[in-house]
């Protein structure tokens, strides 16, 4: 039965009160410095950056840079580090510190294959020594909290994610992170909780439940389910970072608020290419800024036509503008005439 006992969570990393509980799942491509500060602007109590390799040789590329840029944005600064090698993993979380990192967040749960096939990420669960000996680096070289974040096993059939959890605590990790797949099913399927639940009993230190939580009656079956400190999201947030104020009023009240209406996603939308704009310069924000319109619009029956249209702009203005009046003729509830354009 459903308490009437408000729920929104919240939890302690180290020195860090994060509060709500509510935290934007590191993901590659998406998670950079603009939209980590918009979601915290809407309501995320914290957001760790794209996940960085602990190759020395390529902290200096562009890529590496911008996602070890800080300036501005809110504490605290969570960063993922991810790799295979338990000297290479400490001395990445030494420079992250030195680099303005406040937690240092440590990859084994990315399914992608082109980090598996490296032995990194959720690759690393099917070696429990392994996982012992970085997780023990890491912690060691830096003053910061370490998390965790992982899935439930590498498939079905190795679903090893307690005893991961266990050499993570015993290893001084200050937060764990359930994603409730294993690596074979990548994104597939549906997430399961089980596995989260015997996890949170099982430990002391703060879990974090991440899979399928896509709104505020999601969210509370998950804490009531699981027991657990806080919830990440994900693929949720993609186009839709309000989703943390959602959240978050519906676990206080038990009310679900109205979505955002057209006039408001056109003004968090033209920030936030504003944003990537000025963070990347005109070229690449303006492609990076494509698979976001794509997202905010993906709920329009017209989101393949805004797509193409948005997508032929060779320019930010003209972006931009395309972008304000396809939402202005949804605020004033006529057809926002696509076929034109297009």
């Amino acid at each position: 039965m459903q308490s009437d006992v408000p729920l929104l969570p919240e939890l302690t990393i180290g020195p860090h009160r994060i509060a709500p509980g509510l935290l934007l799942a590191p993901m590659a491509g998406v998670t950079d410095k603009p939209f980590r500060i918009l979601c915290k602007r809407l309501g995320a109590g914290l957001c760790a950056s794209e996940m960085t390799s602990s190759d020395p040789s390529l902290w200096r590329t562009r890529k590496s840079l911008q996602r070890m840029d800080h300036d501005g944005e809110p504490p605290p600064i969570s960063v993922q580090i991810a790799g295979y090698d338990p000297a290479m993993m400490a001395e990445a979380a030494r420079f992250n510190v030195d680099h303005g990192a406040q937690i240092i967040d440590i990859n084994m749960g990315c399914p992608a294959k082109k980090v598996c096939k490296v032995d990194a990420g959720s690759a690393l669960m099917r070696d429990e020594p392994l996982v012992a000996r970085i997780l023990k680096a890491v912690v060691d070289a830096v003053d910061v909290p370490v998390t965790l974040k992982i899935r439930t096993g590498w498939d079905r059939h190795h679903r090893n994610g307690p005893r991961i959890a266990r050499i993570a605590e015993d290893a001084g990790i200050a937060a764990l992170a359930v994603h409730g797949r294993t690596r074979d099913m990548h994104y597939t399927g549906e997430a399961e909780y089980d596995t989260i639940t015997a996890i949170k009993a099982a430990l002391t230190i703060p879990v974090i439940a991440n899979g399928d939580i896509d709104s505020g009656p999601k969210a509370r079956f998950v804490l009531e389910r699981t027991g657990v400190d806080a919830l990440m999201f994900g693929r949720a947030a993609q186009g839709r970072p309000w989703i943390f104020r959602e959240v978050a009023h519906y676990l206080e009240t038990g009310e679900e608020l109205p979505p955002p209406s057209p006039a408001e996603v056109r003004d968090i939308l033209l920030g936030h290419l504003d944003d990537l704009y000025d963070f990347y310069g005109e070229f690449m924000g303006l492609r990076i800024a494509r698979k976001h319109l794509g997202w905010y619009a993906k709920d329009r029956p017209e989101n393949a036509t805004f797509r193409t249209v948005v997508n032929r702009a060779e320019s930010a203005d003209q972006q931009r503008q395309l972008t304000r009046d396809y939402f202005d003729a949804l605020a004033a509830g006529i057809d926002p005439n696509l076929s034109a354009a297009a």
